[in-house]
């Protein structure tokens, strides 16, 4: 069993690499499941990004093994595809009216990048929560008039 896991992942960046890979790709296939799961797009929205979060956060726990120039390659490719959830997700709750059109996906991504800095426990839980809220605020439509 060992040799087998060997031959597939000679070094454990290898083995970290994959089991990144394959966490991204299932989460960006995971949108249209979300979308279909929650009760809401915003809903959805919310349980994917928490999702991503845990993953990054677990991620970043690894410390040099996702910093080499191999690691760079795999996050840069894993980008279109998250995009394109993200994008899937946002139109989903511009439907709804819960956010406003014309947001960019990547600016999105970037604005719930702080939630895989947050605490990996009930604070940073409870934390994270109050500032999906507060990005919400900013996504949402404005009141007709303003």
């Amino acid at each position: 069993m060992p040799g087998t896991l060997y031959r597939h992942f000679p070094t454990r960046e290898d083995l970290i690499l994959a089991a990144y890979r394959h966490d991204i790709e299932r989460l960006t296939a995971e949108a249209d499941a979300v979308l279909e799961r929650q009760p809401s797009a915003k809903a959805a929205f919310v349980e994917w990004f928490e999702t991503l979060a845990g993953y990054i956060r677990l991620k970043h726990g690894l410390g040099d093994a996702l910093h080499s120039a191999a690691a760079q390659d795999v996050i840069s490719a894993s980008w279109a595809p998250a995009t394109a959830a993200v994008k899937k997700l946002a139109d989903a709750c511009v439907a709804e009216g819960t956010i406003a059109p014309g947001h960019d996906p990547a600016d999105i991504i970037m604005l719930m990048s702080f939630l895989w800095r947050v605490a990996n426990d009930d604070e940073g839980a409870a934390q994270g929560r109050r500032l999906i809220a507060a990005v919400f605020s900013g996504l949402q439509v404005p009141p007709a008039g303003v």
